[in-house]
């Protein structure tokens, strides 16, 4: 109601009118009262006057005292529940105060104090406070794990995939200081509000320049002169309302860094770097100290977080866990698994064992060390000679160690730095170069008191003369070559912080922040320096070409000079996707002053629209953006960061379907396309687009803490369908259906039967009730199992399941219930008993199946409850039967419940169950299919004659990311009651949600760190003159961490006599040829032609003597004619595949052949 007042009148007239009831409010009752005893002759008018007049001036002070404070938790960003904060702007710097209050828990106020002594007395209202007493909902009974709910899980879905609860809640208390506000210091800076820490504090003394603008996002010309924070700040604080963001502006002491969990520096000089990290790694507890840097082309990043440091969980990774098939009593005990996935193990590891049949001494919950770690065995370090004989069953299970780390702190780590982690194997030798380089660069700027200038000879001699000294005194250990080249590079870069390399950094330091913070994934251990020198043009630039020409990208001309630059301007792309990944490349696009030429266009496309959970990554969406298309949200934005940028927001999916909007002449003229897509066929649709036209493609992608890039250039590297990842093991339909043995199994059939259920079943009854003619007669003509299935559950719900009102629904949920997890379990069990065996004699329920019992339903279950309720809400949804009040009151519900009358179920003999593990039907198809069918028929025709008039269901398609829906309780209570059945560990709906809903895991910061590497390759592309040694592809993982950069695999070449060609290359005719004349010019080349088709369509082929008398025909004629296809006007050309041989016979696969006909 109040942002509809708010969009009414606007934001003042409405706090207006809301002041304004409020103190009519407040002083209706004392004018009363004044005017009742002037009436009544106890006052006379001028002392009624007096008084009213004392009563206005008191009523109004209180009265917009309250109001404003009311009206502040309204105009103030939302806080997590719990906890509310307010910033105080005192001078230049900013205060953070922290309120805590009561939950239901404890009931208790407490208040704390964070950098000043200082005590405002906020208040805080909580609605979740012990004050706050209902019943539970059958919801919250159900899925009560006794954990706080205190995570929006519908905001930070894809990130709890990656980190967990426990990790986002220690992220939560977290506070992190970040110093310098220039293009790196702000891209960690998002990241880590992105993640959602509990505070960050943005800390820069300087102004902004038009120099900054080359890589900082938040910044405008209108910010020019202002403090670099200041200017951060509002813009940083949207990016997420429940994180604090705060300011400091003057020169920081380290007894302020006590207030913060983890500092990082971005702009530092060593000596001031050493004093905080020694105050960081002494402190009690230690703080987290990272200094980075980015200079140039070059990058450099040292963590410490303190003497000993645990990490927790070493990789993210889910515990390894195998089925047991035996186990010997032996010293060591040999340790076999079945065959169903290959053990993960690796030799060391702790495991601990659960379920053993027979050896259950194994079963203690004791870990136990393995080696010698096969593919589907293991020895046990453990003496099982006196152990019980193995029977049956078991699980085996790894248990993650936690890992303790001593950092080293700065000062000692700069002159023993230990092992450098390394990025690119091809340059085994730059760390320790570069590791001295960036310490000379220091030496530079503290004698000098600036940074060396581009194109500066002297400056960079120096610079070179500086790192030879250091290098000199290492005695013993210097190096042998310090490569002035390289450190020429450097000098000429080192004032610049370019876009792409602060948008990688940001995403390693980021995550870096987050380790500190949370104990989750090995931290950097200590140093890391990258470079990609190779991003430089080919050709030596002439000095004068790296002069500043007072533009917004004069730090990026300092380093590739302006000839590249004009490159980038004048550059028309195609991004295709502007979700995260998207956000991220037209930030960095715009940055870089791609596409911002007058003759430049960026064309970016989106048939998406913005969902809350878009917002934990997608950095361009607000919450206000809800429900709008991304690519238009995004360009608008764009402009935002750079309003030279020409940008185009199309709302087209890319594929054949849209080839009349993605035409010949828009693919032809386009310089470069980048890819931000999320799923492989339209991935596979853009390479083959790109092959046909040769256009280099930027391809990348990330699967949480993970990323990987690939680069596509035209003749030189494979494209990007030339290597497919193998296909994703699934599992046989009849583990799904009968023999499930782990929660995968389960949702999987747990969303098969809600979309079977809720949408498959009410859209086939839709389908016959809005043509029942066409709908019959199409299943007669089927006549198969398939047919005959559709026929009999569209009956079953027309008839039998029919739900005439709310208690219909619960009776027909209910009765699903028994269906499901009792009835079947029994009919499971009485086919194949316990004691059964196979044909072979072996027991039938052996390892991976596992024995199933049936479930004894209960209102006093929450959880049965909770499947009841959710099930019957959505059936009343697709029946269109209203939904009443009473249904979450658990009382209530229940007695609903109770008067469902359940049907005893006696099992059946000669019952097939499917058991076959290659069989991909459960419906078995019969000789009598067809009169089933046609009796079908006729029932189906009687059903239609007792519903409605006009009467259709309303299919309900799944959707995840809404937890209001009970899409998501029905599928978790599914999977989790059939879990229960065979004895599987059940899982909380966020859980079931990442599986069912098949959510890829997903972070800001390995989302940066991919676009930031593939915009240093662009550098490449339009320098135009890279060789593919030049190029990187490189695949990283933030959590271990990883870094694995290599040059591209070229395209495979193919050669003819004197001709060579790769998948790259297209050959083309033109002047319209005829038939004989296309052959005759590949005779010409020595080949032989002997079948020529257009798509599915044989035009010609040697074989038959008829195809001869086309040879005078235009081939364009043949398209038509034999082929039945009119081209489009947009199209000027089409494309023949034709098969030859050469003079041996032998088969030559040649290019696709291109014709050119207008």
């Amino acid at each position: 109601m109040g942002s509809l007042l708010i969009r009414f009148l606007g934001r003042g007239l409405f706090i207006f009118v809301i002041i304004s009831i409020a103190i009519a409010a407040a002083i209706q009752t004392p004018i009363s009262s004044l005017l009742f005893l002037y009436s009544q002759k106890f006052l006379d008018p001028d002392s009624l006057k007096f008084f009213i007049y004392f009563v206005l001036s008191l009523v109004i002070s209180m009265g917009i005292s309250r109001v404003f404070s009311s009206l502040l938790h309204y105009m103030l960003p939302r806080k997590r529940q719990g906890e509310g904060e307010a910033v105080i702007e005192g001078g230049s710097e900013s205060v953070i105060k922290k309120l805590r209050v009561c939950d239901s828990t404890d009931g208790k106020n407490t208040q704390e104090k964070k950098s000043s002594g200082t005590n405002l007395g906020v208040g805080n209202s909580n609605s979740n406070s012990s004050g706050d007493c209902r019943e539970p909902t059958i919801t919250e009974m159900a899925f009560d794990d006794g954990k706080p709910r205190d995570i929006d899980e519908d905001l930070h879905s894809r990130q709890l995939a990656v980190y967990g609860r426990e990790t986002m809640r220690r992220l939560f208390a977290s506070n992190v200081l970040v110093s310098g506000m220039q293009g790196l210091g702000v891209e960690i800076a998002k990241n880590l509000i992105l993640a959602g820490v509990k505070s960050v504090t943005l800390h820069d003394e300087g102004k902004v320049e038009l120099w900054d603008m080359s890589s900082n996002f938040i910044f405008s010309e209108n910010d020019l002169g202002k403090n670099r924070a200041l200017a951060s700040v509002q813009k940083l604080q949207e990016l997420n309302n429940a994180v604090t963001v705060s300011t400091l502006t003057t020169k920081l002491t380290k007894e302020q860094l006590s207030d913060f969990q983890a500092v990082v520096f971005t702009d530092i000089n060593l000596e001031t770097g050493i004093e905080f990290n020694e105050y960081c790694h002494n402190h009690q507890p230690p703080i987290a100290f990272i200094k980075t840097e980015v200079r140039g082309l070059f990058g450099s990043a040292f963590c410490d977080f303190g003497p000993e440091f645990t990490v927790f969980d070493v990789d993210g990774e889910e515990p390894h866990t195998g089925i047991i098939a035996s186990i010997s009593n032996d010293n060591p005990a040999l340790v076999g698994c079945v065959d169903d996935e290959r053990l993960e193990f690796q030799d060391g590891d702790l495991v601990v064992f659960t379920e053993v049949r027979g050896m259950t001494e194994l079963n203690d919950g004791k870990p136990r060390k393995i080696k010698n770690a096969r593919p589907y065995s293991f020895y046990l370090e453990e003496d099982t000679t006196n152990f019980g004989t193995y029977d049956r069953g078991g699980i085996v299970t790894q248990v993650k160690q936690p890992k303790v780390l001593n950092f080293k702190p700065l000062k000692e780590a700069l002159t023993d730095p230990g092992d450098f982690l390394l990025s690119d194997f091809s340059k085994f030798d730059r760390p320790p170069l570069l590791h001295l380089a960036f310490q000379a660069l220091d030496k530079f700027v503290t004698e000098l008191g600036r940074f060396p200038v581009a194109g500066s000879e002297e400056d960079a001699e120096k610079l070179i003369s500086i790192t030879s000294n250091l290098n000199e005194s290492l005695g013993d250990g210097k190096l042998t070559d310090i490569n002035p080249k390289l450190i020429r590079h450097f000098a000429f870069g080192a004032k610049a912080v370019l876009n792409p390399m602060a948008a990688m950094f940001g995403g390693i330091v980021g995550q870096e922040v987050v380790k500190a913070c949370s104990g989750k994934f090995h931290p950097l251990f200590q140093f890391f320096y990258f470079d990609s020198v190779e991003s430089l043009p080919t050709e030596p630039v002439d000095p004068s070409d790296f002069k500043p020409l007072n533009s917004r990208y004069d730090a990026q001309i300092s380093v590739f000079g302006s000839k590249l630059q004009k490159k980038l301007e004048e550059a028309k792309v195609f991004l295709i996707g502007s979700g995260a990944l998207g956000c991220e490349f037209i930030k960095n696009l715009a940055l870089m002053g791609v596409s911002c030429g007058k003759q430049g266009k960026l064309t970016v496309t989106d048939d998406d629209v913005i969902e809350k959970s878009n917002l934990s990554r997608q950095f361009l969406f607000r919450d206000w953006n809800i429900g709008q298309p991304k690519s238009t949200v995004a360009a608008t934005a764009a402009s935002s960061i750079n309003p030279l940028l020409h940008i185009e927001a199309l709302q087209n999916r890319v594929g054949a379907e849209t080839e009349n909007v993605f035409d010949d002449t828009f693919w032809e003229n386009l310089n470069v396309v980048v890819n931000a897509l999320d799923n492989v066929s339209a991935r596979l649709y853009v390479d083959q687009r790109c092959l046909y036209f040769q256009k280099p493609l930027l391809e990348s992608g990330t699967l949480g803490a993970k990323c990987n890039t690939q680069m596509v250039i035209p003749h030189l590297t494979e494209n990007y369908g030339a290597s497919r990842d193998p296909p994703e093991k699934q599992a046989p339909m009849c583990t799904v259906h009968s023999f499930p043995h782990n929660i995968d199994h389960c949702l999987t059939w747990a969303r098969s039967e809600f979309e079977g259920l809720l949408e498959k079943t009410p859209a086939e009854v839709n389908a016959y009730l809005s043509s029942p003619g066409d709908y019959t007669s199409a299943m007669r003509n089927a006549g198969d199992a398939q047919a005959r299935d559709n026929l009999e559950r569209v009956i079953e719900c027309l008839d039998r399941e029919r739900c005439e009102s709310f208690q219909d629904c619960i009776t027909w949920a209910r009765l699903k219930f028994e269906d499901y997890f009792s009835n079947r379990v029994k009919q499971l069990t009485f086919t194949f008993p316990e004691d059964a065996a196979t044909s072979t004699g072996a027991p039938f329920w052996s390892a991976p199946k596992r024995f199933p019992r049936a479930l004894q339903f209960s209102t006093a279950d929450p959880s049965y409850l909770h499947f009841v309720m959710a099930s019957s809400i959505l059936r009343a949804e697709t029946f269109g039967i209203p939904i009443p009040d009473w249904v979450k009151n658990p009382k209530k519900f229940a007695e609903a419940v109770d008067n469902v009358i359940v049907p005893d179920f006696q099992p059946r003999e000669g019952v097939k169950i499917v058991t076959d593990e290659k069989a991909t039907s459960l419906a078995t198809s019969s000789v009598d299919d067809a009169a089933v069918i046609n009796e079908l028929i006729m029932k189906l025709e009687q059903c239609r004659k007792s519903l409605p008039p006009n009467f259709l269901m309303k299919p309900i398609q799944f959707e995840k990311d809404d937890d209001t829906n009970y899409h998501m309780d029905v599928i978790a209570a599914l999977a989790n009651m059939r879990a229960r059945n065979y004895s599987i560990p059940e899982v909380d709906k966020l859980k079931a949600k990442f599986i069912a809903g098949r959510i890829i895991p997903a972070i800001a910061t390995s989302t940066a760190m991919a676009t930031g590497l593939v915009c240093l390759e662009l550098y490449k592309v339009f320098d135009g003159a890279h060789k593919v040694e030049d190029y990187r592809n490189t695949f990283a993982n933030l959590a271990l961490p990883l870094f694995s950069m290599a040059e591209p695999v070229p395209p495979k070449v193919i050669k003819h006599q004197n001709l060579s060609w790769t998948v790259w290359d297209r050959w083309i005719i033109k002047n319209n040829p005829t038939l004989k004349e296309l052959i005759q010019w590949l005779t010409d080349k020595g080949l032989n032609a002997y079948s020529i088709s257009f798509g599915s369509c044989l035009l010609f082929n040697s074989m038959f003597p008829r195809h001869r008398d086309r040879m005078g025909k235009k081939v364009v004629d043949l398209v038509r004619d034999v082929a039945k296809v009119e081209l489009p006007p947009y199209r000027n050309h089409f494309d023949v595949v034709v098969a030859c041989e050469d003079d041996e016979d032998n088969d030559v696969d040649i290019p696709l052949i291109s014709i050119y006909f207008r």
